[in-house]
């Protein structure tokens, strides 16, 4: 029965996570979760905690791999502009 529960809790906070999310972090936040849940649970059946860690690591990583992209597009696009 707390195994339900922890299931269900996990479920609820990803589904918050992932509605304050923006697209863009939403995967990061999700795959994330998996992750940390998995990793919470062999480490001392916190799945729960597992799953926001990873859902909070999972989104800066997302964000910043998105802006990492950006800069490259920002510097393709100028490098195309130059004269030469």
């Amino acid at each position: 029965m707390k195994r339900h529960y922890r299931i269900a809790l996990a479920s609820a906070l990803a589904t918050l996570a992932l509605a304050a999310a923006g697209s863009a972090n939403a995967a990061g936040c999700l795959k994330g979760a998996v992750v940390g849940g998995v990793a919470g649970h062999y480490a001392g059946h916190h799945a729960v905690v597992g799953a926001v860690g990873g859902c909070v690591v999972g989104r800066h990583m997302a964000k910043k791999h998105a802006q990492e992209q950006a800069a490259q597009r920002q510097s393709a696009m100028e490098h195309q502009q130059s004269p030469g």
